[in-house]
């Protein structure tokens, strides 16, 4: 410890640049003066203008770069809708499903889940060549651009193939990329882990597009995952491919550290050979490797060899190793010393992950597909290489996910996410929730220009489909694979509690449920957001600034994102005088979009003191019954927070 007194005052400058550079990692950027920060790029983060720089720096550079940015800081005025009829438990459940452009959704979650995800896993588009990409046009006021070019469904999702012969192949994946990662990033707990499963063709860039987003310090890992169980023979190859790549950030090493890293089974080998009271063990060698440093002096063998090396630890430790029988020498006693450790040891501090993941031990393509075979009644194929929830159910632990987390994956594709969520808490006996999105792919527009086997696979996706009068979209196989998983491990549970002869006491309080959100345009008429478009002959139109059509779930989810409040948090309905009203997470927040508030309905919902209360515009029965419901709410329950769609 330096106990000298520095005698100058505090270098400010490097202060503050360390404090920017915890706000805006991907601003920090090498120099010939060691790291700096990159002013441009700062620049670049508090403005929706396009800044050009010229200085020469060592970073990753691509066409669209700057757009990319202006696109993850610009602000979005759109909703999510609750589906009812899609969803399974809706009021109880902590699970999210959210059907719509990821971009625009991890937007709307920046205020109700900064900070609160435990773990993101995604498995984005690999940018073969024949995969589709988000089109994201971050000037915003360019929709015919989309629309005359046929980039736009009914859901209003920009969707484009990206061939190998663009010019700006790797740019498109990369500007699609920066900013979900950039959003992602914000939404991570302190000790937040990402894990990005990626292929060949963009490992590279992901990896230098990562060092700026989340920081190089926080590389965690670059996992090589065997995809395949089978050789491959593909005779044109000069390599064949059976890995896949897991790149794993962290929000910030340290606090992850801190906080405990996850660890996996055991998988070596533990036997007793001299019957040790303690159990199993194996062992390592005492002598030091080639590039360790340890203790040297003199150790004799049972058959009388002296070893003059360097050892783990020093002499006294050897000795009470020794003592305890936990020091053993190979070759009837002439070779060199082992360490014993013991399998139950082992078990309670679990083993290191290491970046070679076989599929022996975390599964493989094929079992993915045969995942969803026996979910969907024997189906094949309906999904491409979905991951197994093996694999899944390692980096859950790995991250070291506990009860009452949450997961995000915003590439959710098949939803293996949520099947391996379901498992891990069933396992486990805790309450890990998630949220999911997925952009709802149209499987008919995805039809056109691909392959004869991928054309077949996505008309086998979408008689399935119909067969359960659900629309040909790719979000609908997911939300069918989350209830169906729900349903399977439900019922193996109740199977094996019947095995066990336990089923009168059998309880099962694990949330197999699951909300469906929609994004979609504001509930609130355009003139909510932009009076000066319209003269005061065209505001009389507006009886009502909540447009028709829209319901009090509508209502109540736009109002839980605005006021920053978990999309998760547990809906009950009351009635007082008559009127619903929404109670989400007890008395944190109250709505009533109900008509004819007056000062009776105030009076006795004042009795239940919420910390927060929110009314429809029109839904006062008039003008004095509004200010008069305010005033009394001011003297019943001053705590309380009034506001007004």
């Amino acid at each position: 410890m330096n106990d000298k007194l520095d005698m100058q005052t505090p270098n400010w400058a490097n202060i503050n640049t360390e404090k920017l550079a915890k706000l805006f990692p991907n601003c920090v950027t090498e120099t010939t003066d060691g790291l700096k920060l990159d002013f441009d790029l700062l620049k670049q983060e508090l403005t929706t203008d396009i800044v050009d720089g010229t200085k020469e720096r060592y970073r990753l550079e691509w066409p669209g770069k700057r757009e990319a940015i202006v696109t993850a800081n610009l602000p979005t005025t759109k909703t999510l809708r609750p589906i009812l009829e899609d969803s399974v438990d809706f009021d109880n459940t902590e699970n999210i499903y959210i059907e719509g452009d990821n971009l625009e959704v991890l937007k709307l979650l920046q205020e109700s889940y900064l900070g609160k995800i435990k773990m993101i896993y995604i498995d984005p588009p690999y940018n073969t060549g024949k995969d589709f990409v988000y089109k994201d046009n971050y000037s915003r006021d360019s929709k015919e651009e989309f629309e005359e070019s046929g980039q736009k469904d009914e859901y209003n999702q920009r969707l484009i193939s990206n061939p190998e012969t663009s010019g700006r192949y790797h740019s498109n994946w990369l500007t699609m990329m920066f900013p979900r990662l950039k959003l992602g990033r914000n939404l991570l707990t302190e000790d937040g882990v990402i894990f990005i499963s990626i292929d060949d063709n963009e490992v590279h860039n992901l990896k230098k597009l990562c060092d700026e987003i989340f920081g190089e310090m926080n590389f965690e890992g670059h996992i090589h995952w065997r995809r395949r169980h089978n050789q491959p023979n593909d005779k044109s190859k000069l390599i064949g491919l059976v890995a896949e790549h897991i790149l794993v950030y962290a929000k910030s090493s340290d606090k992850l550290k801190l906080s405990g890293v996850g660890k996996l089974p055991l998988t070596g080998t533990f036997t007793n050979p001299d019957n040790d009271v303690r159990g199993d063990w194996a062992s390592k060698p005492w002598k030091v490797g080639s590039d360790q440093n340890g203790s040297k002096y003199k150790i004799t063998t049972p058959t009388g060899k002296i070893l003059d090396e360097e050892w783990m630890g020093d002499e006294t430790n050897y000795k009470n190793l020794l003592a305890d029988k936990r020091i053993v020498f190979p070759n009837n006693g002439d070779g060199s010393p082992r360490k014993k450790y013991f399998k139950f040891e082992r078990e309670e501090e679990g083993q290191c992950a290491t970046n070679w993941w076989s599929h022996e031990l975390f599964g493989h393509n094929q079992e993915g597909n045969s995942e969803m075979t026996e979910l969907f009644d024997g189906r094949k194929n309906l999904f491409s290489n979905p991951k197994n929830t093996r694999l899944l159910n390692s980096i859950i632990q790995l991250a070291n996910v506990k009860d009452g987390d949450t997961v995000l994956d915003f590439f959710s594709g098949s939803a293996s996410t949520a099947h391996a969520i379901f498992n891990v808490n069933a396992e486990n006996k805790s309450k890990v929730s998630f949220i999911l999105v997925q952009i709802p792919e149209n499987l008919e527009e995805s039809k056109k220009g691909v392959d004869s086997k991928t054309k077949k696979q996505l008309e086998d996706c979408i008689e399935f489909l119909d067969s359960i009068n659900k629309p040909s979209y790719l979000s609908e196989l997911g939300k069918e694979r989350i209830r169906r998983s729900g349903k399977k491990i439900k019922e193996e549970k109740l199977e094996h509690a019947k095995k066990e002869g336990i089923f009168a006491d059998f309880s099962d309080d694990q949330d197999y449920g699951f909300r469906v959100y929609k994004l979609d345009e504001s509930n609130m008429q355009d003139v909510y957001y932009k009076p000066q478009d319209y003269s005061q002959t065209t505001l009389d139109i507006f009886a009502d600034n909540v447009k028709d059509g829209r319901s009090s779930e509508d209502l109540l989810a736009q109002v839980m994102l605005d006021w920053g409040l978990p999309l998760s948090l547990k809906i009950e309905h009351k009635k007082i005088t008559e009127k619903e009203v929404f109670a989400v997470a007890g008395d944190s927040l109250y709505a009533c979009f109900d008509k004819g508030i007056d000062e009776t309905f105030a009076k006795e919902l004042a009795k239940d003191k919420p910390l927060r209360i929110v009314f429809r515009d029109k839904g006062f029965k008039d003008d004095t019954a509004k200010e008069n419901v305010k005033q009394l709410l001011k003297q019943l329950s001053p705590e309380t927070e009034m506001k007004v769609l």
